[in-house]
């Protein structure tokens, strides 16, 4: 064997083990990477200890609010009018379903103030590849972890929001709850929604799956799908996905039930005492009350941050339209208020009844219930005080106000 050939071998052995040995520093230093974003920095808030939940309605001998199947649409909640005058003849009023008392907020409730977020994980030491991030609290407005099932990331590079958001579009559509995406942005030194409107890059960030809306709890095959399509993206990312191993489906089951307990929309009807109402009056009295109409058909008033109030729709099958409006004759009129989508609701109510009055005088017609009997001024009180303000404060004792974030999230 020559000189040549020996010295060729030893170069090829030279080789494989400097191969070999960059590997195991490899390895060891991502393992050190995942125990460094593993291990938990602060309790759990959905592993950690909590009263056992109130029953539910039916178990508590008290009527259930929601009783659709989850993939049915919301209706209309009717509660029966107790009278607090014995005078006063009524049987029903406003709409929404009856119920003696409130319920108290759930087992699992949180004090009057929010709870807050867990701790943003700090962001793994590895040398000479990333300065440490900034710790930065994650809003409950954005995402509460009462609310939504949480995954955080923490990426080595900053990464365009677009391919994140882009990234399992595929996978994620098949679940039919909302999945918020959050990201830090480094510039503004904040917290913020990511949205195919605007792209920046992130090298923190949070999705957050919904676990309760109006059609009602996460499903125990979406929950996977989301921790799949997380660990998906975070090997994509190479990053690591961290998800509290907490049992969600009785944390959205707590939340679907306490949102049923309070999930009302309360509704003035005007009817008309002879003939028909004409479209081109409804709809100057309802642009003179501040409202506009939308592309749903409804006219809605907003306050001055942009938050619906209350709308106006026709009694009758035909939707409101420009259009519509030039020929358009109904006998009725429905006010809708959506309970815990509404800040501050007995004003609004008060604010809504005000308006229902100036059209009736005008259109001449009468406010009733949905038996078409005449709403009294003490009817209106019971309705403003039963079934608006103490549903409200139910909602505030939980620490979710209505008409905050979290509430138009839950409720929609």
């Amino acid at each position: 064997m020559t000189e040549l050939q020996m010295g060729l071998i030893g170069l090829g052995a030279t080789a494989v083990v400097g191969v070999l040995a960059y590997n195991k520093w490899q390895e060891h230093r991502q393992r050190k990477l995942a125990e460094s974003l593993l291990k938990p920095h602060h309790e759990d808030v959905l592993l950690g200890e909590r009263p056992k939940a109130a029953p539910a309605p039916a178990e508590r001998g008290e009527p259930e609010f929601r009783g659709e199947a989850p993939e049915t649409a919301r209706e209309r909640r009717e509660p029966v009018f107790v009278d607090p005058n014995p005078t006063i003849a009524a049987d029903d009023v406003a709409t929404a379903r009856p119920q003696d008392d409130m319920p108290q907020a759930p087992a699992f409730t949180a004090p009057v103030a929010p709870v807050a977020p867990p701790p943003a994980a700090p962001t793994p030491a590895v040398a000479d590849e990333a300065p440490d991030l900034p710790a930065v609290d994650l809003p409950a407005e954005l995402l509460d972890p009462r609310l939504e099932y949480i995954a955080t990331m923490e990426l080595v590079e900053p990464v365009s929001a677009l391919q994140i958001l882009h990234s399992q579009r595929a996978a994620l559509v098949r679940i039919n709850k909302p999945v918020h995406w959050i990201g830090f942005n480094e510039r503004s030194r904040e917290w913020q929604r990511l949205g195919l409107d605007g792209d920046i890059a992130v090298r923190r960030l949070r999705v957050g799956l919904q676990l309760v809306n109006r059609l009602g709890p996460v499903s125990d095959g979406e929950v996977m799908i989301f921790a799949n399509a997380m660990q998906a993206l975070a090997d994509e990312l190479m990053a690591v996905a961290d998800m509290p191993p907490s049992n969600v489906l009785e944390q959205a089951a707590e939340i679907d039930r306490f949102c049923a307990a309070v999930d009302l929309e309360i509704g003035l009807n005007l009817v008309s005492r002879g003939g028909a109402f004409s479209g081109t009056k409804i709809r100057a009295l309802a642009e003179a009350a501040g409202m506009v109409l939308g592309s749903d058909g409804l006219f809605t008033r907003y306050d001055d941050s942009g938050r619906a109030q209350f709308s106006l729709q026709n009694y009758e099958s035909t939707r409101f339209s420009a259009d519509a409006l030039r020929t358009l004759t109904t006998h009725g009129l429905t006010f809708l208020l959506d309970v815990p989508r509404v800040d501050h609701g007995e004003r609004v109510f008060q604010q809504m009844s005000e308006i229902a009055k100036r059209f009736a005088d005008t259109l001449q017609g009468a406010l009733v219930d949905d038996n078409r009997q005449p709403l009294s001024e003490s009817q209106l009180d019971h309705i403003r005080r039963e079934f608006i303000g103490k549903p409200q404060a139910t909602m505030a004792s939980f620490g979710l106000a209505a008409g905050s974030p979290q509430a138009l999230r839950l409720f929609s």
